[in-house]
């Protein structure tokens, strides 16, 4: 309430006998009362501590410290049609410059999840940003778009300059992998709404994609094949069973996995595969008709999203190799296989359906072009 009112007409000049004798007796003790405590409030103030924005838990200058940190990690994300610098109330991006006639601008936005969780308990927090990009940026390339730009929020109870810059530091790096720039963001400070040490980051990301080259599906047949891309991991979905299958079975986050050659967290916390350079090299050689980013859902699940009505998908399961982490998060959880494939990537993360005659030579471009196997999935059906 804005004690200031007390001062107002409501209950003092020459009607306010009229205003207060409406709203009872009862009504006119009430504004006295309030009178008494704001006298009381004035009489004593000047013997209490004066409160700042700290006080309450945001540290304006803990602020302004994470952003010098991290402007060097936004410009060198900078690409051409980039118009505005850091700290703006707006990031300003021209398609013109960027080399586009007849755009279609897509979008895309997600966070990392649960993933955070791993972040947290290993104090590691370089990574997480790429995940960020990674989600949005593999959601707009299904299109056929370029990425351009991206902008985060990073929220906290209270700001930490170096564990703040650490995840800016990622998702610059995730721009410079997606091609795109990092033209803004926001760092939000709420004290007493996220637990000491931890945060949330969630971002979109826009691109662009020629009306005449935009890929949704529609163009796709019976007979036409789904190439994988290998995933890096299980990349930021489904963490909510890693976490439970893990808990179930007793293990840390710090327990070395042979087969893994490394620990259990460090594996799970392998930053999501960004494919957006490889996916517009592939468009540019090859007649692509149908792009889908793995998440949640599984393979299934994320492909079937491309196909027209009617069409049908038949999966070899055996086709590509699996990654070995799915084989530790199921045999921890004693999780059957049709959860696996209805919840995890199993090592393929995008998907790209092309002409059954491009098949092998989408497969030679990948591993002579790309540096990554590409591996024949799975086939279209009427």
């Amino acid at each position: 309430m804005n004690w200031t009112h007390r001062h107002s007409p409501l209950c003092s000049g020459p009607h306010s006998s009229t205003l207060c004798d409406t709203a009872g007796p009862g009504r006119a003790n009430h504004y006295r009362d309030i009178s008494k405590r704001v006298q009381l409030i004035e009489l004593t103030s000047n013997d209490k501590k004066k409160l700042t924005y700290k006080d309450a838990g945001v540290d304006i200058q803990a602020g302004d410290k994470t952003v010098d940190m991290i402007k060097d990690h936004c410009r060198a994300t900078f690409i051409p049609g980039v118009l505005s610098g850091i700290g703006g109330f707006g990031g300003l991006f021209s398609l013109k410059e960027s080399g586009f006639e007849d755009p279609v601008m897509v979008s895309g936005t997600d966070g990392v999840g649960t993933k955070l969780k791993l972040a947290f308990a290993l104090d590691i927090h370089d990574t997480v940003g790429i995940d960020a990009v990674a989600m949005c940026a593999n959601d707009v390339v299904c299109c056929g778009a370029r990425p351009l730009f991206f902008l985060d929020y990073l929220a906290t109870g209270r700001l930490e300059p170096g564990k703040a810059a650490d995840v800016v530091k990622g998702i610059a790096q995730g721009c410079i992998q997606a091609g795109c720039a990092l033209i803004g963001g926001e760092m939000a400070e709420m004290p007493g709404f996220y637990a000491d040490g931890e945060y949330d980051i969630a971002g979109f990301c826009v691109g662009a994609v020629e009306r005449a080259r935009m890929i949704d599906g529609s163009a796709v047949q019976p007979g036409h094949v789904v190439m994988g891309l290998p995933s890096s991991g299980v990349h930021s979905n489904g963490f909510s069973l890693v976490r439970k299958a893990i808990e179930v079975a007793g293990l840390g986050w710090t327990d070395d996995v042979p087969d893994l050659g490394t620990t259990l967290g460090r594996a799970l916390l392998e930053p999501t595969r960004i494919y957006a350079k490889q996916v517009v090299s592939l468009i540019e050689q090859f007649d692509v008709r149908g792009i889908a980013h793995i998440t949640g859902g599984g393979l299934e699940g994320n492909i079937v999203r491309v196909l027209p009505h009617g069409a049908a998908l038949a999966v070899d399961w055996d086709a590509w190799p699996r990654h070995k982490i799915f084989d530790v998060i199921q045999n921890a959880g004693n999780i059957e296989e049709a959860e696996m494939r209805r919840v995890f990537n199993l090592g393929v993360g995008l998907a790209v359906i092309v002409p059954a005659d491009q098949a092998r030579a989408v497969m030679d471009a990948a591993r002579d072009m790309l540096g990554m196997p590409a591996y024949r999935i799975a086939r279209v059906t009427g």
